[in-house]
């Protein structure tokens, strides 16, 4: 099964919104064993959505739409479609009475611009949309088939998972396909291709593999098509450990793995409590660690000692310190995390401090240099970043590489 994906929407071409909908169509189409061989976003024009659909129709078996169903103006991609499949509109009474009972249980009525939401083209099959007041619809044409759904993620995606996929599955032939990620962090992606190509070089023609940057970190991604998902579930599982033999102390988790995740675990394995110290990042890093469910387990909590005079307050760092070497120093971040531990009574501290950009920098200290140091009552080990003017992208960065080297210090000293 071919599919070509087209996402609708003068908010997505411009930027205002970032278009999440493609990428995860793709990956789920993906692996139910769909090819997708095209991807087209379009703004809410008659004439741009109408030439996507043909393009898609022409090089693929099901083109699948988001965008363009609500109730206002803007969206048009409903009377488009009637056109391309010469279609009436008629009022479908059963999306009405879903409407009415939906505004019902918020103790609201829907306006006249929902009842005009409700006249459909007549050529649809009309798949109902539990997430929303726009349902989805399906429309086939000379073996071909268009499904539109609306372009709110959560809505498609429910779209996606119990009326469309299913009704695919039955139509077209898959390609079953199998896919593992290995995400690692610590080095970047040519090291790691260099590294694992005795591995990937000698891979079957039916095999795929992706390299897939992030800031501080790379997944790996292998895949393999053929026609029995077992056999290529155990093919894939022989390469992936092939791969990681070749790059073990890099490799943090698979697939949806985090690093702030997986650094829970083996805090948690191990019975450690961690506090953190943070300048330049503003508490990023703690966020991140407390993103994570039941976290409190192990993380106790955090200064954010942006200004120095919390530096010494809080964290107990000699005022003198910070004359000497300045607040973006070695001797400032290992201060940093020895408060961390003294004042949380953790086993484990982190001290971060830097100039994150775009300025504050200076011919000695220029923009983007970053100090960190991780340590508990005997050891402390610290690392000096030199990275660029992005502020975002550092402070993401950042909190990447501390996340990475405290789980490799807490495999590597308990």
């Amino acid at each position: 099964m071919k599919v070509h994906i087209v996402t609708i929407g003068d908010e997505l071409l411009i930027g205002q919104i970032v278009n999440t909908n493609v990428a995860w169509m793709g990956e789920y189409v993906t692996l139910h064993g769909g090819e997708v061989v095209g991807a087209s976003t379009v703004g809410d024009t008659k004439d741009g959505i109408a030439r996507y659909v043909q393009t898609g129709m022409e090089e693929a078996d099901v083109v699948l739409l988001s965008g363009g169903l609500g109730p206002t103006k803007d969206d048009i991609t409903k009377n488009v479609l009637a056109k391309y499949f010469d279609s009436e509109m008629a009022f479908h009474e059963d999306t009405y009475e879903r409407l009415c009972k939906m505004f019902e249980r918020f103790g609201r009525a829907p306006l006249p611009s929902h009842k005009e939401q409700c006249y459909m083209p007549t050529a649809a099959k009309i798949l109902t949309n539990k997430r929303g007041t726009a349902p989805g619809m399906w429309f086939e044409k000379e073996g071909k088939v268009v499904v539109s759904m609306p372009g709110v993620p959560y809505e498609m995606k429910y779209l996606m998972e119990h009326e469309v996929m299913p009704a695919l599955i039955k139509q077209f032939t898959m390609q079953p396909s199998v896919y593992k990620t290995i995400q690692t962090a610590g080095t970047g992606e040519s090291v790691i291709a260099d590294r694992i190509s005795s591995v990937t070089d000698a891979l079957p023609d039916n095999f795929k593999v992706a390299f897939l940057p992030n800031l501080g970190k790379v997944r790996v991604r292998l895949g393999a098509y053929g026609d029995d998902v077992e056999v290529l579930k155990k093919e894939v599982e022989a390469r992936v450990a092939d791969v990681v033999a070749q790059i073990p102390e890099l490799v943090f988790g698979y697939d949806a793995d985090s690093l702030e995740g997986v650094l829970g675990d083996v805090l948690k394995s191990k019975g450690l409590k961690l506090a953190t110290a943070e300048s330049c990042t503003g508490g990023y890093l703690g966020h991140r660690i407390t993103g994570v469910s039941g976290s409190s387990a192990y993380y106790l909590g955090g200064v954010i000692a942006y200004a120095n005079a919390v530096k010494v307050d809080k964290l107990g760092v000699p005022e003198t310190t910070i004359e000497k070497h300045g607040a973006v120093s070695e001797e400032v971040v290992v201060e940093m995390a020895k408060g961390a531990i003294s004042r949380y009574k953790s086993d484990i501290g982190i001290g971060i401090s830097g100039i994150a950009g775009p300025t504050g920098g200076t011919e000695e200290k220029p923009v983007g240099t970053i100090w960190l140091a991780i340590g508990n009552n005997k050891n402390t080990i610290t690392y000096k970043l030199q990275l660029g003017k992005d502020r975002l992208k550092n402070i993401e960065y950042i909190g990447n590489f501390a996340l990475n080297k405290l789980r490799v210090f807490v495999l590597d000293n308990y």
